[in-house]
């Protein structure tokens, strides 16, 4: 049977290929998940012409990721963050971080999903980050995590004097009496 495959199909082709496949195989997987439509001519015309605006699309798409690689590319981003012993972080720096504050650095949105990072950053320093926009567009960026400079304490009040101190105890004590006469009061 001959289809016109519409996805890439590992081991049988690539989209817009016409292929024969045996016929069990078109109806059974090819023709109910979507991949592939028996090749008819009318339908050989529609998946050409789909296929030529696709690949018009894409160098649209691929000169808009060029521009936004040319701004992303050599970008530095600074986080500060709370540390404890040996520089480690409270915590840590994730790529849904990265993507948000460079989404404000550029003015542009970039997603999480688009972070090439293996682990979030759990320690201060400098690390390069790279930004994978599409297979062969990679801009590296880097992201430096810096201790956050806590604010110095306010020094503590003095303990409270001695005559405040006996005021208080004696209010106490009258409160406690108070109370006490209360019960036993039928």
């Amino acid at each position: 049977m001959k289809v016109v495959l519409l996805k890439d199909v590992p081991g049988k082709g690539k989209a817009g290929e016409l292929r024969e496949v045996k016929k069990g195989y078109a109806k059974n997987f090819l023709l109910p998940r979507g991949l592939a439509l028996v090749a008819t001519p009318a339908i050989v015309k529609q998946v050409e012409a789909r296929l030529q605006r696709q690949k018009l699309e894409e160098s649209l798409d691929r000169e808009k990721l060029l521009e936004l690689a040319r701004q992303i590319e050599g970008k530095e981003i600074h986080f500060t963050a709370r540390a404890g012993a040996g520089e480690r972080l409270f915590g840590s720096v994730t790529a849904a971080d990265i993507a948000e504050e460079l989404s404000r650095a550029i003015g542009s949105v970039v997603d999480k999903k688009k972070i090439d990072m293996e682990e979030p950053l759990r320690q201060t320093g400098s690390y390069p980050v790279t930004v994978k926009l599409a297979a062969d567009i990679r801009p590296q960026i880097t992201v430096v995590v810096e201790e956050e400079k806590l604010p110095e304490a306010e020094p503590k009040k003095p303990a409270m004097k001695a005559e405040k101190k006996e005021e208080l105890e004696k209010k106490e004590k009258r409160k406690r009496a108070k109370k006490k006469e209360e019960q036993e009061k039928p």
